[in-house]
């Protein structure tokens, strides 16, 4: 964001001074000559030009019932997930020497192998475009979203900037070929869709949550319509995918949600103490290329596919 612009200087006063130091003081006799003074504006607050918010809160939307019986299987499997991530981060160099075909499948479980460690059971639907350029958006609840989208097809992952600062997780994505957004810069918006967009036409997967923020996932937010831009530029197809999360029985959790002033480790606390958490990914109908010739109608009709009630086999298992 551009330097608040500083205005003409002002000319301030130096007013008489009263006796008393109170409002009811006396006034000093005899004039007393004024001197002008620079005296520089205050600086504008410096606002963002684009920065999506959701009102959900772990205070109002968020369930948490750990009790301390659950301390010990949080604890094995926070210490599972730090052993897998661990694994994968040594494992990196050896994979990226591999084969395409070989390495994306050795990723996906590996993603998938970080979601296990965590006590979360995975629910897959449909299936995505194995090759090719391919923008995938889907609803954005929780920083398990992640692992699982990259359990259907390798791709690289549209992040805000701060992601790159993250312990551990802001290094793997980097490494991992994140394209990073800086979400309070209008000005650096074409040039990311530009980024996203040649990637796309190389024939990587890129994947993207419009909403621009985390959802507890009762409520959804409305799809950004500039990463659309960068499919309609690129000439791919687009594949909504429907992120829910539950509990064993059928209710709607929304213990894995990582939103507002939440912290990561209390994210992740909740999700290790939680029993009989299923993470649901549904696959949608691709929309092909051509389809729609608007990035506006391309965003409604992706998102449009992510509304549609759910069936009783999308809901239990």
């Amino acid at each position: 964001m551009s330097a608040p612009r500083i205005g003409a200087p002002r000319l301030a006063v130096i007013r008489r001074p009263r006796l008393g130091g109170g409002p009811g003081g006396a006034v000093l006799p005899g004039p007393v000559p004024t001197v002008p003074r620079l005296v520089a504006p205050s600086p504008a607050p410096q606002t963002s030009a684009w920065l999506p918010t959701a009102p959900c809160s772990p205070h109002g939307c968020v369930e948490s019932a750990t009790s301390w019986a659950a301390v010990p299987r949080a604890v094995l499997r926070l210490a599972a997930v730090l052993l897998v991530v661990l694994v994968g981060v040594l494992l990196a160099p050896l994979a990226a020497r591999m084969r395409a075909v070989p390495r994306d499948r050795w990723i996906r479980r590996w993603c998938l192998a970080v979601v296990r460690a965590a006590g979360v059971r995975t629910r897959i639907t449909g299936t995505a475009e194995p090759t090719g350029g391919l923008l995938i958006v889907a609803n954005h609840i929780s920083w398990l979203d992640i692992p699982l989208l990259a359990a259907v097809r390798p791709a690289r992952m549209l992040a805000k900037t701060e992601v790159r600062g993250w312990p551990v997780a802001g290094a793997l994505a980097a490494r991992g070929g994140t394209l990073f957004i800086e979400r309070d810069r209008l000005r650096a918006l074409p040039a990311t869709v530009d980024r996203i967009a040649q990637a796309l036409r190389g024939g990587a997967a890129v994947v993207a949550f419009p909403e621009g923020s985390t959802w507890c996932g009762r409520a959804q937010g409305h799809f950004r319509r500039a990463v659309f831009q960068a499919a309609l530029d690129a000439g791919v197809p687009v594949q909504p995918v429907r992120l829910h999360y539950r509990l064993t029985g059928g209710a709607a959790s929304t213990a894995p949600a990582f939103v507002g002033d939440d912290s990561l480790l209390a994210s992740l606390w909740r999700v290790a103490s939680a029993r009989g958490l299923v993470a649901e990914v549904e696959l949608r109908p691709v929309l092909a290329a051509g389809a729609h010739t608007d990035r506006r109608a391309l965003a409604d009709a992706a998102q449009g596919g992510l509304r549609r009630a759910c069936s009783p086999a999308d809901t239990h298992p």
